[in-house]
């Protein structure tokens, strides 16, 4: 079933719940500049057999509202709409899967509403703690000191932000109405740029299924109703997201999913947030990227819902 809420005046939020209503819900929280229907169907349904699955789409991603020029906001502002999401859906406590940038928000729910979440899943994310990083040989290693993204990466994101057009406001349009023609040469142009970027963040341990992406990044622009890029998460204020001492008195059961083929926050930023989350376990995905390729569907989703599993129903969570 799908909705909207109303985020703030004049800001409405495209969401969609799947599975049993009466099952724990579960929210998936996306990354930047990414619809909700970046979580794949085949991966949400895997959940949605267990869980009231919701997914939503952020400001300025999807059918959401896109009106950051109008409208800007801090990044933390999307936690809170996280927030305002559970609450239409009439869900006083989810269990949390965040990816990305949906990590970070997933972060910051766990310091400023802990009472929010029953469990938190972060994947492919960095910690939002000044506490430096323990490595396996003893070493404290400041966080600026982390690794980064990857060359190739950094490349693409420089090329792309030279080559991209329209990242201002894109005028709002109903899907049926704005949906570009599937010939459009820049909607292919576009989908080329879109599938190449996921070559890259999928890693390079599974073999990368140019046709999936492709296919997926189709069904989102129609979704969204155009092709145009929007860089909102980009220019939003990120200052103040520092949680480190609410985070090391964390009591929500966390899990952190290590990618070993992560090209974004590579493997050490998984094991980092390990050690200064409370209550934190990690679990390594085999193969793993900063993507959701079709192979690590069913592991991914197989830990999500063993940790899920740890915790008991409380009344009143929502249904």
């Amino acid at each position: 079933m799908e909705r909207f809420v109303d985020a703030a005046p004049g800001i409405r939020l495209w969401a969609e719940e799947r599975g049993p209503v009466d099952a724990p819900p579960l929210l998936l929280i996306m990354g930047a500049q990414t619809s909700g229907l970046g979580w794949p169907d085949a991966f949400v349904d895997l959940l949605a057999a267990r869980h009231r699955v919701i997914r939503y789409d952020h400001r300025d991603t999807g059918r959401s509202t896109w009106a950051y020029d109008e409208h800007p906001y801090p990044l933390s502002a999307l936690a809170e709409d996280a927030v305002t999401v559970l609450d239409a859906f009439r869900v006083d406590r989810a269990h949390v899967v965040g990816m990305s940038l949906g990590g970070t928000l997933t972060q910051l729910l766990l310091a400023d509403h802990p009472d929010r979440l029953r469990t938190a899943t972060l994947i492919g994310t960095g910690a939002l703690s000044s506490t430096p990083y323990r490595a396996p040989d003893g070493a404290r290693v400041p966080v600026e000191e982390l690794p980064g993204p990857t060359p190739q990466l950094l490349e693409l994101w420089a090329r792309l932000e030279q080559e991209s057009p329209g990242q201002g406001r894109p005028e709002q349009e109903s899907p049926a109405e704005g949906a570009p023609a599937q010939d459009d040469p820049d909607l292919e142009a576009e989908l080329d740029r879109r599938v190449e970027h996921w070559r890259l963040l999928g890693g390079d341990e599974i073999p990368f299924d140019a046709a999936d992406a492709r296919a997926l990044e189709r069904r989102i622009v129609a979704h969204t109703g155009h092709c145009r890029s929007g860089a909102a998460h980009a220019l939003a204020d990120a200052t103040g997201l520092l949680r480190t001492e609410r985070l090391a008195h964390n009591d929500v059961p966390t899990l952190v999913v290590a990618a070993p083929a992560e090209p974004v926050y590579p493997l050490p930023h998984a094991h980092h947030l390990a050690q200064v989350i409370r209550n934190a376990r990690l679990v390594e995905i085999p193969g793993m990227g900063h993507a959701l390729p079709r192979p690590v569907h069913a592991p991914l989703a197989a830990a999500v819902l063993d940790h899920t599993a740890r915790t008991p129903v409380h009344e009143g969570d929502g249904s």
